[in-house]
């Protein structure tokens, strides 16, 4: 399946200086479910969405943006 989002996942993880084993632990899932994420291979749950929105202090919105298609 592949994600009716584009996402900056990756762009706040590296203004960090984080990896992603480094969010992964943060987040509490594995290196495979940041890099499946960043690569827009599936969409997060509802609730990893909002631990993302925390971790990063942005509105989930400004994390994954819809394609217009999606809406």
């Amino acid at each position: 399946m592949t994600s009716a989002f584009v996402n900056r996942l990756k762009v706040f993880r590296a203004e960090r200086d984080w990896t992603q084993a480094d969010l992964a632990e943060r987040l509490g899932v594995s290196r495979q479910t940041i890099q499946a994420l960043e690569k827009g291979r599936y969409d997060p749950s509802l609730p990893l969405a909002f631990r993302i929105s925390r971790l990063f202090g942005q509105p989930i919105e400004a994390i994954f943006i819809a394609y217009p298609a999606a809406l």
